[in-house]
């Protein structure tokens, strides 16, 4: 059991966390710390939260295991201002989508406290986002990944481990660098071409009208242009080069299936097709 919890920006990811081990009386107390006074009231307010502070190192100092769940772009900030403050058994993990430049910031940031840490994503969420938006089966078959270091000590990687089994979640391991090479593929591209399909139409003239008669093809496909744009952008400039390599592929993909249209190529068309038909019916 985990007997007090710290959740650095307690949204969606770190609320239903909170929610998740709170229903499985597996966490004691539940710290929020954030700028935002209201926004830390309401999390108290719906019982996700059992306190808050705005100080980030008056929070962690008794906490057993403290979530960051702030953007990418802000972590460095936040490992910063909390590595002198933690009690030597605590236990930090993270819920950054992108794992090689929270390492770097970890690494510059905790110094001696390194082994306590243990990279983190869980692979859930909604296009929905802060506190409200949060509830306790978000994680409930869910995957998530952890990057453990060579720094990182066994028991902390088991306490992490085990708090995310309580979550509901299958943990897997990956390198860092895996990491951030399939999330690029599998969750940073779809956003990014989610993004710019949405502002694309928003941008043509006739943009009421398109959305008017979007059927529901287009709204599966744009749901997630309805997610945090901060948060997104951040991840973008986070693994930078592993998303300008898919965006390429993508793009050299994009323009042969221009040109096939452009030269009436059904056979091409017809077959890139079936082949995208039978990898998404076999693999998702």
């Amino acid at each position: 059991m985990i007997n007090k919890l710290c959740v650095i920006g307690i949204g969606l990811i770190g609320g239903s966390l909170a929610r998740a081990l709170k229903e499985a009386e597996y966490v004691g107390h539940v710290i929020a710390v954030g700028r935002n006074v209201a926004h830390l009231e309401r999390a108290v307010e719906l019982g996700v939260a059992d306190s808050f502070d705005t100080s980030i190192a008056n929070a962690v100092a008794d906490a057993d295991v403290i979530i960051v769940a702030v953007p990418v772009g802000a972590m460095k900030a936040v490992f910063t201002e909390l590595s002198g403050s933690v009690k030597p058994d605590a236990v930090i993990t993270d819920v950054g989508s992108v794992k090689g430049n929270v390492v770097c910031d970890a690494r510059t940031a905790l110094d001696d406290r390194l082994s306590c840490f243990v990279p983190g994503h869980p692979i859930a969420g909604t296009e929905k986002s802060g506190v409200e938006a949060s509830f306790a089966e978000l994680y409930q078959g869910q995957r998530v990944i952890l990057t453990p270091l060579e720094e990182t000590s066994a028991i902390a990687t088991q306490t992490i481990t085990k708090m995310w089994h309580i979550a509901g979640a299958d943990v897997q391991s990956l390198s860092v660098e895996h990491h951030d090479e399939v999330l690029a593929a599998t969750s940073h591209l779809p956003h990014a071409l989610a993004y710019t399909l949405v502002d694309t139409l928003a941008q043509m003239h006739e943009h009421r009208e398109i959305f008017q008669f979007a059927a529901g093809g287009f709204k599966d496909f744009t749901r997630i242009a309805s997610s945090d744009p901060q948060m997104w952008h951040d991840i973008c400039l986070n693994n930078r080069d592993a998303l300008l390599d898919m965006l390429n592929r993508f793009s050299n993909d994009i323009n042969k299936l221009t040109k096939a249209i452009e030269d009436e190529d059904s056979e091409f068309i017809l077959k890139l097709f079936k082949r995208a038909k039978t990898a998404r019916d076999q693999n998702c």
